[in-house]
């Protein structure tokens, strides 16, 4: 399977950086995973709507101008999905079955993710109603991933 990472913004923190190699290390003999940063719009902290959806736009056509056609696209988004590890796991034995062997999850930067991304994704995924950093997203992404790998062959690391 080959997993692509769309994200918005630079990763700075040395620990997150650390544990993304990790993860990335160990998923090495599962899948072939790439993690794709596009830089974020700048913009200033008090923005109107208008101002919020045309940044959001700007980041959403960067990100989808990665993505082929034949892949399978998974948006991380609050209004997403809530799915416990199993369940994510499923999912990911359901695509590799069925031959999507390109699967793509995208993380929006801080102000979410366009209208434009969202309904190119074909799943929506929550981690939680409550908002994380974009950047401590990759890795709990990453975990999960790994997880959703160990579970499928039935390998000791889930509990």
């Amino acid at each position: 399977m080959n997993i692509t990472i769309i994200t918005i913004g630079k990763l700075k923190e040395k620990y997150l950086k650390q544990g993304i190699d990790e993860y990335l290390k160990r998923l090495s003999s599962y899948a072939k995973v790439e993690i794709i940063e596009l830089p974020d719009e700048k913009a200033p902290e008090n923005l109107s709507e208008a101002d919020m959806e045309i940044v959001k736009e700007k980041e959403g056509s960067r990100i989808l101008e990665k993505i082929s056609d034949d892949t399978h696209v998974i948006a991380l988004a609050i209004e997403g999905k809530m799915k416990s590890s199993e369940d994510l796991a499923k999912d990911m034995d359901r695509l590799a079955t069925y031959g999507k062997s390109k699967v793509a999850f995208i993380i929006g930067g801080s102000l979410g993710l366009s209208s434009q991304v969202m309904k190119r994704a074909n799943d929506a995924l929550s981690f939680s109603k409550m908002t994380f950093p974009h950047q401590l997203m990759r890795l709990i992404l990453l975990e999960q991933v790994y997880r959703a790998f160990r579970i499928n062959r039935g390998e000791p690391y889930h509990k």
